[in-house]
């Protein structure tokens, strides 16, 4: 039973009021160009009170593009640099073009562009000032003026832009149950307009960001698709305008596993703005990032690095190296070094990335996305053998998460599991002991005493614990995280798997009746094959275990079938990796 590997801190988007920006300008993502070092997932990949956490991608209707006039949404603006969307300018107006194919009038146009900026602006003011009622109030009287007109037959791009903003202000504040209907709305409205009428890309572009966010892939890829078809014509299919519906669709190809198709349309975004901005454009980041991403989730490492690289000598010649952009940027290159199995020179560059951070003020000391830089390097130093700089780390992490949120505040939870990790891997169980004692009090104080998320903790203390020799306290925890867990997910989710599996080997210990393990063992089994299929590597251990004890128990007939699957199995895996 291996520990884990370290675990990131869950976001929290219980900050309601601050995924709303400027109406005219787009969602920066944060974690664009910062990643989780370590490929391979955890065993049991559960975020501590993960809940689920949706963006939007906002803009105005013009077609610019300006990598470093934007808003980021959830905090301070220097943190657009980490941006994998792309970046609107606040200070243009509208396509002339658009207006003027527009059978409305220019001031009509205006007029309502104009309100419904005041609408998004008076909806973020009290967001960000933790007026929700008030927000939601003014989002439904809105909605129900629009809803009238709607009924009353007006069915054009007035009511969709309407909608489109109020979609978007309920977005912010996590009602995307509501959301979706207002997405049905604005479907059938836009699905019966010309394609020459104002404001339709910009909607078609939020629907596409909506749509994705909502794992509506066909639609999200209409939408982008259907925008792009716009700009292409008004434009020319060179035009840096493009950008976002390009990007857009390079997200949603991403999103169902079809990167090639991805990392053409980033291609594309990059080599139209190296012709209309320069190869050393600070607006080539953004694709560039989206990209480098990208090639290293498909093992592309080397071409990864030379996408990051170049962001470095942008941000460098137009910042000077000691710039917190650059100090990200070469985060970012580290980790695609380490792809590579670089560990010496990625360790080097975080080291060199989070100093120019730190030293610029760039990010706030607590910041998610400097505490995610931290953790990657932390397990990167474990990988290395360098454990005592790892836990350094950590006992950093957690000290400031103190310090910023209090001493018994849930996000401490992560820090303390990935120290008694730590703790764990260097065999100083007692230390790990205490430290997840201290988590599972945490969480008793803050949780119910049902909620699954307790599993996690509990399943490390078990493990510990059967490391101590203190077998029947580790079947305690284990047993009840099994409970949980069924209660949870049921009978035959991976996470259920995981506990059983941990509870086998306690058990066996114990010297517990070979039947009940025997058939513990096959639900295992069963869970395995069903989430990994027949021929995977824990199915295969799996399947050493089961032949053990039907040998065990003198099942020979039983024992013959498997054993010639795990003789096939064996073999398998022995070619994989002598080639």
């Amino acid at each position: 039973m291996a520990a884990s590997s370290l675990l990131h801190s869950p976001s929290h988007p219980s900050r309601k009021g601050q995924t709303l920006s400027s109406i005219y300008s787009f969602h920066s993502e944060r974690n664009g160009i910062c990643f989780s070092f370590n490929p391979q997932q955890p065993k049991c990949n559960v975020k501590l009170h993960a809940m689920t956490h949706i963006s939007v991608t906002l803009f105005r209707a013009v077609r610019c593009f300006k990598a470093n006039g934007s808003e980021e949404m959830h905090g301070s603006p220097k943190a657009a640099v980490v941006s994998s969307s792309v970046i609107a300018s606040n200070n243009l107006q509208r396509s002339k073009t658009l207006l003027d194919c527009s059978s409305n009038s220019a001031n009509t146009i205006n007029d309502l562009e104009k309100q419904l900026q005041e609408l998004f602006v008076d909806v973020k003011i009290m967001l960000k000032a933790g007026n929700t009622d008030g927000a939601a109030n003014l989002l439904k009287a809105n909605f129900e003026a629009v809803k009238a007109q709607v009924e009353a037959g007006a069915k054009g791009m007035v009511q969709a832009a309407k909608i489109d903003i109020i979609a978007l202000g309920y977005m912010s504040m996590g009602d995307y149950k509501f959301v979706e209907y207002l997405l049905q709305m604005l479907n059938e409205i836009v699905g019966n307009v010309k394609n020459d009428e104002p404001f339709l890309d910009s909607v078609l572009m939020h629907m596409g960001s909506m749509y994705t966010n909502f794992g509506k892939f066909e639609e999200a890829m209409r939408s982008y698709q259907r925008g792009l078809e716009i700009l292409e014509r008004l434009f020319g299919k060179t035009s840096p305008y493009l950008i976002t519906p390009l990007l857009g669709i390079a997200k949603v190809y991403t999103s169902i596993r079809r990167a090639s198709k991805a990392i053409d349309f980033y291609k594309r975004a990059v080599s139209i703005l190296e012709a209309s901005r320069g190869a050393d454009s600070e607006d080539v980041v953004v694709p560039l990032s989206g990209l480098g991403n990208l090639l290293i989730k498909e093992g592309r490492a080397p071409e990864a690095e030379v996408c990051f690289d170049r962001i470095v000598s942008i941000y460098s010649k137009l910042y000077g190296e000691n710039d917190g952009r650059v100090g990200m940027a070469t985060c970012s290159l580290a980790h695609a070094k380490c792809a590579k199995g670089n560990l010496d020179e990625a360790i080097q560059l975080y080291r060199k990335g989070l100093l120019a951070v730190n030293n610029s003020k760039y990010l706030d000391i607590e910041d998610e996305v400097l505490e995610k830089i931290r953790i990657d390097l932390a397990e990167l130093l474990h990988v290395a053998g360098r454990e005592c700089e790892g836990r350094e780390l950590l006992e950093e992490c957690l000290l400031i998460t103190e310090k910023y949120r209090g001493n018994e505040h849930l996000s401490s939870i992560t820090h303390i599991l990935n120290l008694a990790t730590s703790y764990s891997r260097s065999k100083n169980y007692p230390e790990a002991e205490r430290l997840i004692r201290t988590a599972l009090q945490i969480m008793k104080k803050s949780t119910d005493p049902l909620e699954q998320s307790i599993t996690v903790p509990m399943l490390h203390l078990a493990v510990i614990l059967y490391n101590l020799n203190r077998d029947e306290e580790a079947e305690h925890f284990a047993l009840e995280a099994v409970r949980l867990r069924e209660e949870a997910f049921g009978t035959d989710s991976l996470l259920v798997g995981e506990a059983l599996d941990c509870l086998v080997s306690i058990q066996t210990r114990l010297g517990k009746d070979d039947t009940k393990i025997l058939i513990l063992l096959r639900r295992v089994l069963s869970i395995q094959e069903k989430e990994f299929g027949f021929e995977n590597e824990e199915v295969m251990i799996t399947l050493q275990k089961i032949v053990f004890y039907l040998n065990r128990m003198g099942k020979k007939d039983e024992k013959l079938l498997l054993q010639r699957r795990l003789s096939r199995l064996r073999t398998m895996y022995k070619d994989k990796f002598q080639s």
